[in-house]
């Protein structure tokens, strides 16, 4: 029904909602580990207003019952508030039954943006943030290019918090290969121990394209890590964080382990989890190689 320019990316947790296309592509696009917005046609640019209205109009033409929207592409918070007020305006005329908006966050683009700005965008839906921090290690985030340190995260997650949004983070597991492997558990653990976000998810790092961009960051040292290693970093992660209650999920397509529970009271039980896969792998369900994917 909308025109989209493909392919077109959203969490899994937003299956049901109306994928509302804003941007084009997104404003970085230099993370080495990611190739979603590489291709020609995934230039970045804004979709314009009229063209946004217009698929609300259809949208709301055809009855469709829609109660969430999430804005794509990658970069949708980049745009100045004012036009996300304005997005979130006609989506709330056009649409008034939804009633969450969500959309991707990086946390350079909340800069300039104040707690009352997100505030008012809170009072018209856009409540939930999912913020790809990748990792709380400085170290690790030079050399995938992410733009981000941990002081540059933290102080966007704060913001999202004192607006009374929800934050979904992503840490990508295997990120720094083995010899940063440690610290970056132990400085994403520190980061989200900070933060106290309502949500917190791993993927494992893939290169669905290859890794040879990515490599150049690790000077062409760079190894994947294997499951137990995988299956170790993530331990370190765990056994370090000190959170009150979020909701943690390690069951992306790309995850081998599949972990789910409320930190902090589920603690214990998902670190016994993963002894268990590193100590006996054959006593407890795996993913398959053909089974994983992004």
């Amino acid at each position: 029904m909308l025109d989209y320019i493909e392919p077109v990316f959203r969490p899994p947790s937003e299956w049901k909602s109306l994928i509302l296309q804003v941007t084009n592509g997104c404003s970085h696009n230099l993370c080495t580990f990611c190739d979603m917005y590489t291709q020609p046609q995934k230039k970045f640019r804004p979709k314009k207003m009229e063209e946004i209205e217009q698929e609300l109009q259809m949208i709301a033409k055809s009855g469709a019952q829609v109660h969430r929207v999430f804005l794509a592409d990658g970069d949708a918070m980049t745009l100045p508030f004012r036009r996300l007020k304005e997005i979130c305006e006609l989506i709330n005329h056009y649409l008034p039954n939804v009633q969450r908006i969500s959309s991707y966050c990086l946390p350079r683009n909340l800069t300039n943006k104040t707690v009352e700005q997100l505030s008012e965008l809170k009072s018209l839906g856009l409540s939930l943030m999912y913020v790809g921090c990748e990792s709380g290690d400085d170290k690790v985030l030079n050399k995938v290019e992410k733009g981000e340190t941990f002081e540059s995260s933290l102080i966007a997650l704060n913001k999202i918090k004192a607006a009374s949004m929800k934050s979904s983070v992503m840490i990508l597991n295997g990120l720094g290969g083995p010899k940063l492997s440690h610290q970056h558990a132990i400085n994403s653990a520190k980061l989200m121990n900070a933060a106290q976000p309502d949500y917190l998810s791993t993927l494992v790092v893939s290169f669905p394209l290859g890794e040879e961009r990515f490599a150049k960051g690790f000077n062409g040292e760079f190894r994947q890590l294997n499951q137990p290693e995988l299956f170790q970093e993530i331990r370190w992660l765990l056994e370090n964080l000190e959170l009150n209650k979020t909701i943690f999920r390690s069951d992306h397509a790309s995850n081998y382990l599949v972990l789910k529970g409320i930190l902090g009271k589920d603690k214990q039980k998902l670190i016994d989890k993963v002894d268990l896969a590193i100590s006996q792998p054959s006593m407890i369900p795996l993913r398959q190689e053909w089974q994983r994917g992004l």
